[in-house]
């Protein structure tokens, strides 16, 4: 049937991974700034700063609308930096049974794995949301060279 899907891309940063993790771990709230065009917004719903359990939320720009991801953190491994965020609200659940972000970073690069279920054959692959967030991490990689 082909309902569950897997996307990776791996975007080369020259300012090290481990600064990139750092920004997604502890200064989330600063992404908005750095890349107002793809991000409008993030909030903590729930916990104090971006650890399992904690539940937050995105708004992006999507070709010019407005969109909401809410997620759950479910794993932070510091080692390897890598952060787990699994979709539990927002627009992707109008398209997704099931989504989960895993972003990992290393001495330079950053990897998006997005794992996926369809609702049905007729939705499309996730790529517009992995383009922002490669979007996303060129920005940020930019912050950080200065």
């Amino acid at each position: 049937m082909g309902l569950k899907g897997k996307l990776i891309s791996s975007v080369e940063v020259k300012c090290g991974g481990h600064l990139v993790h750092d920004i997604f771990h502890t200064k989330t709230h600063h992404i908005s700034n750095i890349c107002p065009s793809k991000i409008k917004s993030f909030e903590i719903h729930e916990g104090e700063a971006v650890d399992v359990g904690s539940i937050v939320e995105w708004t992006y720009n999507d070709d010019g609308k407005d969109k909401k991801i809410k997620e759950v953190i479910e794993a932070v491994d510091h080692e390897t930096k890598t952060i787990t965020w699994k979709v539990i609200g927002g627009d992707l659940l109008e398209l997704y049974d099931s989504f989960t972000i895993i972003t990992s970073f290393d001495h330079h690069w950053t990897t998006w794995t997005f794992l996926y279920e369809k609702k049905t054959e007729d939705t499309p692959e996730p790529l517009a949301l992995l383009g922002i967030a490669i979007h996303m991490t060129k920005d940020i990689d930019c912050h950080l060279l200065k």
